[in-house]
């Protein structure tokens, strides 16, 4: 039987089964109203885990979650991302792994989302301008320092996991993936093999419409959606999958969240591997 939880890094423990807040609106209004109504729908139907990050907003983001959410209720993990700013004249968000950009990141996250401590801090991309070394290592320190808990990556390749390892234990990968979109799946390999949560975003996306007459094939089966034909995939894959779809509706949310409970059968499993051979 396929595990609805994982342990990240080891002893943080969260229903597999996550929730992105990208699509959330922020700014005020109806739709930022309705943002705060899923936030909390998403922790009421049990989500543990809640992925955000800086460049969603500007840290509008995660202000959202922590005025819908806060005080958390024991056993929330709500992770974000640094290393993507707004800089040059145009003020366009591009890369940054500056130490000192990372770290005043990492600060106005824990004032924003109103922690002393970010369970899960993930680089958001390797910058390939400064250091891997140096970006890495300024995650490290803080956590030695106590302002993070667990250290993640986002969007690597096998051999930048490896050499991040060298530096500090890495708890999470955040790479592109789907049923239909396999590139990563050395990476997710990987993580598989040292026990690290591996975080796919854009869990649910679709192919060529042969691919998506096979996926609605399989879930008119099921008595499923597609959607959850694919987030059950993904849950049946690999047990450090640990998927992580985003809406800003909650019937969208609660078809999502079903998804946990729908088993596939080897017959349909088989059916779907074959959608996508691995990168």
């Amino acid at each position: 039987m396929t595990s609805t939880t994982f342990r990240i890094g080891g002893d943080l423990t969260v229903r597999r089964l996550g929730f992105g807040a990208m699509h959330l609106p922020t700014d005020p209004g109806p739709a930022r109203e309705k943002s705060v109504a899923v936030a909390r729908r998403a922790v009421e139907l049990g989500v543990t885990l809640i992925d955000t990050a800086y460049l969603y907003g500007g840290g509008a983001n995660e202000q959202l979650l922590a005025d819908a959410l806060h005080p958390y209720p024991d056993g929330l993990l709500i992770t974000t991302k640094v290393g993507v700013a707004r800089s040059g004249p145009s003020s366009e968000w591009k890369l940054d792994g500056r130490p000192a950009v990372l770290r005043d990141q990492v600060e106005q996250a824990l004032r924003r989302l109103r922690v002393e401590r970010i369970e899960l801090l993930q680089l958001h991309r390797i910058d390939p301008e400064i250091p891997l070394a140096d970006q890495v290592g300024t995650l490290r320190d803080l956590r030695a320092e106590g302002r993070i808990g667990r250290i993640g990556l986002s969007e690597v390749t096998v051999d930048e996991l490896g050499e991040a390892r060298k530096i500090v234990d890495i708890a999470s990968v955040q790479n592109r993936y789907n049923l239909l979109d396999r590139e990563h799946e050395p990476v997710l390999a990987a993580c598989e093999a040292a026990g690290i949560a591996f975080l796919p975003w854009r869990p649910v996306a679709w192919g060529e419409s042969g691919a998506r007459a096979e996926i609605a094939a399989v879930a008119s089966a099921l008595g499923a959606t597609p959607t959850q034909v694919a987030l059950a995939w993904l849950l049946g894959h690999s047990p450090v999958v640990l998927p992580i779809p985003g809406t800003a509706r909650i019937d969208h949310l609660e078809e999502n969240l079903a998804a946990e409970h729908l088993d596939i059968p080897a017959v349909h499993r088989a059916r779907l591997d074959r959608l996508a051979e691995p990168g």
